[in-house]
């Protein structure tokens, strides 16, 4: 599991219901396990760069080796998650993070590890995340029916939470006590529970699809397509971008925080680690009572507002004592964005397009993270640490304003689900190329005082088309009858359009309908579906 998985308060009273589902409780449990040993590897691989190389800009280079793979490889990963078996391709990628991780604790035990080999294996365990991610969100709902599903994506975001408190604090006490090996050793074993489980679990059958599976390249075309035409999912990317890049200067520079303006040791990097994850933790708790006060923008503003002071705070003071405090504010407000954000973007996703979703939200998040990261780190290395976290701290504060109009949870109350109300189109299968694209064309008669109202419900009617898989989108009016209209799209080929009679959803057949309540009374909308014909094919 990820950071990313949180998602709005339980529908039912009980936050534990999903615990009623063996395999959820399994599967969760060996997931916390695996995520204590994914935060001592990075206490571990943070506080081992300030030992071989303790330059800002090379400690921070650590914190984007994790987060770069993911926003490289982030889109691929989607894509395959919603293709292939999501249980194997989880369990092929935590044997080969094992492996890795077995390779790193032998190499750091005999001391062989450099600088740059640091950041190849750390390189490494963050594609692994890159494919792990959008494919462990996606199963979620087949862990557990769709009444407990909030409770358990709530859930995911605790057990997260909780392996931050105690995967640092524990890799502090042991690279004291055992030496900076031993963290990466429990990372390695950590791998074990998670693979055992996911071999157990056994995904309920699906009925075969009827059409067959997207190809990657195209997939990944088609969730571009639905993404970008989804203002709700949009605004939801925008604000992540301007959160990230600015919060990442907390994660970037902690290390040096600690050694640097703290004069600590690990013993203390791991505390402060355990006290974001604590803050986390309890602001998980909080968050449905903030957020039924304040709402999702309001809630990521003052999310922002904290973890700017966090930043300013850190910069000014030397206490490790305050440091505990903030760093659990600044968990708390961590937390409090990115479920807000999270939810945003879980609900403005249809099924058919979620993992795909979700990978673009985790581009975005940890490409953010990156960027910021290697910023922040040029700077302190420049100018200093103090001086690098007041820009982002003021930088984060801006950012709310310049944002603001970019509003969260666009998608909710929007039903997504498939409406299969489109009619199984006709075609004539011995005179036409079924493997080029196709052209539909609708006409419509529309009344002369409806043209206002026909243009709006048609630029909505745009976006639905796009969403759903076409490109190339246009609406003509005929010169010599201004009510004739003419609604051009293009699918890549005819199994793509059978695609998209799947995809639309029933959000989109109600602009459909307002479409249709615009015309000349007694008529219908004409739909044309045009192939290419294998006569007017080039010989070979």
């Amino acid at each position: 599991m990820t950071a990313t998985a949180a998602s709005d308060p339980p529908a039912k009273p009980s936050a534990l219901a999903p615990f009623h589902h063996r395999a959820f409780a399994i599967l969760w449990i060996a997931t916390v396990a695996s995520n204590v040993g994914t935060w001592m590897h990075d206490v571990g691989a943070a506080w081992l760069m300030t030992e071989l190389a303790p330059s800002p800009l090379m400690v921070a280079a650590v914190q984007a080796a994790t987060t770069l793979p993911i926003f490289f490889f982030a889109l691929l990963a989607g894509a395959i998650a919603d293709i292939v078996d999501r249980r194997r391709l989880l369990i092929i990628v935590n044997v080969a993070m094992g492996i890795a991780a077995v390779a790193m604790a032998l190499f750091v035990h005999a001391e062989l590890i450099t600088p740059i080999g640091l950041l190849v294996f750390t390189f490494i365990f963050g594609t692994g995340a890159a494919f792990m991610a959008p494919a462990w969100q996606a199963i979620v709902p087949a862990l557990v029916p769709r009444s407990d599903l909030s409770s358990a994506i709530a859930l995911n975001s605790a057990g997260i939470n909780i392996s931050r408190a105690i995967g640092p604090a524990l890799a502090g006490f042991l690279i004291v006590a055992v030496g900076l090996w031993a963290p990466f050793a429990l990372n390695a074993v950590s791998f074990i529970g998670i693979i055992l489980a996911l071999w157990w679990w056994q995904q309920a059958k699906t009925s075969a699809a009827q059409l067959p599976p997207e190809h990657v390249g195209a997939a990944i075309i088609a969730g571009w397509r639905y993404i970008s035409n989804s203002a709700p999912v949009r605004s939801t990317l925008l604000r992540a971008a301007a959160f990230f890049a600015f919060a990442s200067a907390y994660w970037a520079m902690l290390p040096l925080i600690v050694r640097e303006l703290l004069s600590g040791g690990p013993e203390l990097y791991g505390l402060l680690l355990a006290a974001v994850g604590a803050g986390a933790v309890l602001g998980a708790f909080a968050l449905p009572i903030i957020k039924a006060k304040l709402g999702p923008d309001w809630t990521v503003a003052a999310g922002t507002m904290g973890t700017a002071l966090s930043l300013t705070v850190f910069a000014t003071i030397t206490n490790p004592y305050v440091a505990l405090a903030v760093s659990a504010l600044a968990g708390m407000c961590w937390i409090a964005v990115l479920s807000s954000l999270h939810v945003s973007v879980q609900t403005a996703l249809p099924d058919w397009v979620r993992a795909r979703g979700l990978s673009f939200f985790l581009t975005v998040f940890f490409g953010a993270m990156s960027a910021g990261s290697l910023i922040w780190g040029q700077l302190a290395s420049a100018a200093g640490i103090e001086t690098s976290l007041l820009v982002a701290s003021a930088g984060a504060v801006v950012m709310v304003p310049l944002t603001w109009r970019a509003k969260l949870n666009g998608g909710v109350g929007q039903d997504l689900a498939p409406a299969m109300h489109w009619p199984a189109p006709l075609v004539a299968k011995d005179s036409v190329d079924q493997s080029g694209p196709v052209m539909i064309q609708i006409t419509y008669q529309v009344p002369l005082d409806n043209l206002s109202c026909f243009q709006t419900s048609m630029d909505d009617l745009k976006a639905s088309r796009l969403r759903g898989g076409g490109y190339s989108w246009s609406l003509f009016q005929d010169a010599a009858d201004p009510k004739l209209f003419f609604e051009t799209w293009y699918e890549a080929s005819w199994t793509d359009h059978l695609r998209h009679h799947e995809r639309v959803s029933k959000a989109d057949e109600q602009i459909q309908k307002r479409v249709r309540e615009l015309v000349i009374r007694g008529t219908e909308p004409e739909v044309r579906h045009l192939l290419v014909p294998i006569l007017g094919r080039p010989k070979a």
